[in-house]
């Protein structure tokens, strides 16, 4: 009897042994597709970089930032669309001239939704993953990294979309609906993403490994993770800086934050491109991808550039020639956003677009164009110079003038700078910035004042308004809405801080106006993006103003944000 119990136990070891054995090389051959498979995070991290801008890929293209740019720059006057012949009330042009006049979003349109399919969708779990597998894989330059990249959006989705975000329940796949979240636990968000990044990027251990960092590095810092702490430093110093109307606004936050963040341009966070034969390879404003072949400069940005801006009166401005088009006539101007250029009488004063043909062509070629347009042309994220003036901007309001004055000049010297050094191309070689056409410059004290007590904060934001120009424009619209566009005062001058800053009106002589759909008031933020909220999160909709009775409300885009408030 025993023999035989022991007969039949082996019989049923070795038929469990060959069924395991069998079932490995069953699933071996036979991989469960609905299994996720994991990877090395270098081969994931590039396509974070990617959605900073303008991402590529099968299932959704053009999410990051500069498709909303295109949008939010008529805004604040950065460019505008160059005629009239655009419907305002088109639901899907991207070009829409609703946007112009500080109209939002229409119907089923996803526009100004670019940015909230980067974070979520582009960004989304792929970062979660970096993050997870990183951990396992001891790659901590990456989890930080990583980290780096969510706090960053957090910041920037908060300012884009206000109290409509997801956070506690942000990537959470077993849901269909989720409840939003206050715009200022984005902020606090953003600002425990930037020290759990910090901690990772200064870990030395496991398998962090520089060569191996700047493998999937390679499109942003090349793998250096000291810059990517200046980076998140950067994150936190706009973090304070934005929230400057509130009695909880610390200028100290500020300096010590942008202090640590980038100084020299060799920190600067850019995104580069191979100028390849995808989409993706090419910057988002280039004429491979086609995207800015409807707009031009705005007459704010020349006017700063050409001297006829109040402020800079008589001053020319060398960097023009670099950041903006010149006419037939051989001058800087722009065009009001609202009117398609009709303000312009002459045809030879219209500004060339920013590839370099004619005011009324949409198209042109990549050996005329500057600047951001150009299709290997860097595209900043944050740079030098806006540390430099958010030191300048919190030292003056601390009442340390001197300090604001150096941080000022050194902020517009880098600018010039930046540009020499990496967007000279195509510019005419009688227009370059030459050192004698900068000293002169920051010699004018109509630009920089000859003592530190006549610096006011109107020529810091004015300054930064043209440094942040093209690329920083999420940025400067958060700025634009902290001092609310025409209406806050400098109490140096006792006029508007953005100087001479004209948004539509109601009732024009012109017959030009703000978007009806505004009933009077200026746009202050962006509704989420329709192919996921307005489809799913009816209910949160509904909460937070956007929706009413079941139908969109049409002006919920001139709601004021949390961080623009007292």
């Amino acid at each position: 009897m025993k023999n035989k119990l022991i007969k039949i136990f082996l019989s049923v070891s070795v038929v469990s042994i060959i069924i395991t054995s069998c079932q490995k090389k069953l699933d071996d051959a036979y991989a469960n597709p609905n299994a996720l498979v994991v990877e090395p995070v270098e081969n994931i991290f590039p396509s974070l970089i990617g959605s900073f801008v303008g991402s590529q890929a099968a299932s959704g293209s053009g999410y990051g930032l500069a498709g909303d740019a295109l949008l939010i720059g008529r805004y604040v006057q950065y460019w505008g669309t160059y005629s009239t012949s655009y419907s305002p009330v088109s639901y899907t042009a991207s070009n829409q001239s609703n946007y112009d006049a500080m109209g939002g979003s229409l119907g089923t349109s996803d526009n100004l939704g670019t940015l909230w399919a980067a974070f979520y969708f582009g960004q989304g779990l792929n970062l979660n993953r970096v993050i997870q597998w990183g951990a396992a894989q001891g790659k901590w330059d990456y989890v930080g990294a990583a980290q780096a990249i969510r706090a960053w959006g957090w910041l920037e989705i908060a300012n884009q979309y206000g109290d409509a975000i997801i956070i506690k329940e942000a990537f959470d796949q077993g849901r269909q609906q989720f409840d939003y979240d206050p715009q200022s636990l984005g902020y606090d968000s953003c600002r425990q993403a930037c020290f759990d990044a910090l901690a990772n990027l200064s870990r030395t251990d496991g398998a962090v490994s520089p060569a191996n960092f700047a493998k999937g590095d390679a499109y942003f810092y090349g793998g250096d993770v000291n810059k990517w702490k200046k980076f998140v430093y950067g994150i936190l110093a706009r973090s304070y800086a934005y929230i400057s109307n509130k009695s909880t606004y610390s200028a100290d936050s500020v300096i010590k934050y942008a202090n640590l963040a980038m100084t020299s341009n060799a920190d600067n966070a850019t995104c580069k491109f191979s100028a390849g034969g995808f989409s993706g390879q090419n910057n988002y404003f280039g004429i491979f991808r086609g995207n800015v072949g409807s707009i031009r400069q705005g007459a704010y940005i020349a006017n700063l550039l050409n001297g006829t801006n109040s402020v800079f009166s008589g001053v020319t401005d060398p960097r023009a020639w670099y950041m903006l088009r010149e006419n037939p006539n051989g001058t800087i101007k722009g065009i009001v956003p609202w009117n398609g250029g009709s303000e312009i009488s002459s045809s030879n004063d219209k500004p060339n677009n920013f590839w370099g043909n004619a005011y009324t062509s949409t198209t042109g070629s990549d050996a005329n164009a500057r600047y951001l347009f150009r299709n290997n042309a860097e595209f900043p994220i944050m740079t030098a110079s806006e540390m430099q003036f958010l030191l300048a901007e919190a030292s003056l309001k601390k009442g340390d003038k001197t300090t604001a004055l150096a941080a000022y000049t050194n902020a517009i010297s880098l600018n010039f700078d930046m540009l020499s050094t990496n967007y000279a191309t195509n510019v005419d070689p009688t227009k370059l910035i030459t050192p004698a056409s900068k000293a002169a410059y920051l010699a004018n004290t109509a630009v920089v004042p000859a003592t530190a007590s006549a610096l006011t904060l109107t020529q810091i934001m004015l300054q930064k308004y043209i440094a942040l120009f093209g690329w920083g424009v999420q940025e400067t619209w958060t700025d634009m809405r902290r001092y609310h566009y025409n209406s806050a005062i400098d109490p140096a001058t006792t006029k508007q801080v953005y100087a001479d800053f004209a948004p539509p009106v109601v009732s024009p002589s012109s017959g030009a106006a703000l978007f009806a759909n505004n009933n009077g008031k200026l746009v202050y933020r962006c509704r989420p993006r329709y192919n996921s909220e307005f489809l799913y999160d009816i209910p949160s909709l509904t909460l937070v103003g956007a929706i009413s009775g079941g139908s969109q409300v049409v002006d919920y885009h001139t709601l004021e944000c949390w961080n623009s408030k007292p």
